[in-house]
């Protein structure tokens, strides 16, 4: 819900979520984008988003299996992503679902590979919305951004249990990243 209950989505916005779930996120953002594409490792989740998009008269939205940005050609304005962050357990089958939360041995796994990769999908003037907890390198993320070029602010954060949830934004400019 942090990411959905703080979307800043322009109308002539292009929009990449990775990893929908559900969906929702990518049918809120469609409610004011002119499209969004949805990518989800998991088949499971994808045709849910599908019906979801049906279930809502939603067609400004498209949904496809994928694993990050490997299906993906072009560049968005607007990318966004909630990684899987909590660490890999040993010993267990890992099933579908199990590629929401398992973010490796470091719980970085899918943070880093996106961090190194989203600079080749985003448009010059785009902005990236991502979420990253206190338990898997919250520092490490902004020091990231920060070092190649991206002004970065954390827009919201929600404290929880045994966390602290933060939305990141970071855009090429310092100016685009507050605005």
């Amino acid at each position: 819900m942090l990411l959905a209950n703080n979307l800043s989505v322009k109308d002539n916005d292009v929009v990449l979520e990775i990893g929908v779930g559900s969906g929702y996120v990518s049918l809120v953002a469609a409610q004011d984008a002119r499209s969004v594409v949805g990518i989800d490792i998991n088949p499971c989740a994808v045709k849910l988003a599908k019906l979801n998009a049906k279930l809502n008269s939603i067609s400004n939205v498209e949904f496809i299996l994928g694993d990050l940005f490997s299906p993906i050609h072009g560049r968005f304005s607007l990318i966004l992503i909630n990684p899987p962050y909590l660490q890999k357990v040993e010993g267990i089958e890992h099933r579908y679902i199990d590629f929401s939360w398992n973010g490796g041995q470091n719980g970085r796994i899918v943070t880093d590979r996106f961090l190194q990769e989203v600079e080749n999908y985003l448009e010059t003037t785009g902005r990236i919305l991502i979420v990253q907890s206190s338990l898997s390198g919250y520092d490490k993320t902004i020091d990231t951004l920060s070092g190649k070029g991206f002004g970065v602010t954390t827009i919201a954060e929600k404290k929880l249990f045994f966390e602290t949830l933060y939305l990141v934004k970071a855009a090429k400019t310092k100016e685009k990243a507050y605005g």
